[in-house]
């Protein structure tokens, strides 16, 4: 399911969203996934390909999916449970507005 989601990404992007680059690096579970986004554009490749990701998120693939799929948005009682974990969550926002979810 996390694979299919990763592979739709690009076609599900909608342009003229962002005003500058970011780049996201996600854990779930054993997947990592580096996602680039500009104003034009979705980039998605497999393993950590950046250091320096604008957003980092950890999380089970259980959660992403309830993320992404069943429109949940995580609490502060999530980050602080561990459920998710990211060094930027408006960033998070961000992403999901860039395809079409409500954030």
């Amino acid at each position: 399911m996390i694979d299919s989601i990763f592979k739709q990404m690009e076609e599900e992007f909608i342009p003229g969203i962002l005003d500058k680059p970011l780049s996201f690096y996600f854990s779930i579970d054993e997947q990592r996934k580096t996602i680039f986004l500009d104003s034009q554009s979705c980039r998605v490749e497999d393993g950590k390909k950046t250091e320096n990701a604008d957003c980092v998120c950890k999380t089970s693939a259980d959660f992403f999916i309830r993320i992404w799929d069943s429109n949940y948005r995580p609490g502060l009682k999530d980050f602080l449970s561990g459920d998710i974990r990211s060094n930027n969550p408006e960033a998070l926002k961000t992403f999901l507005t860039a395809f079409g979810k409500s954030a």
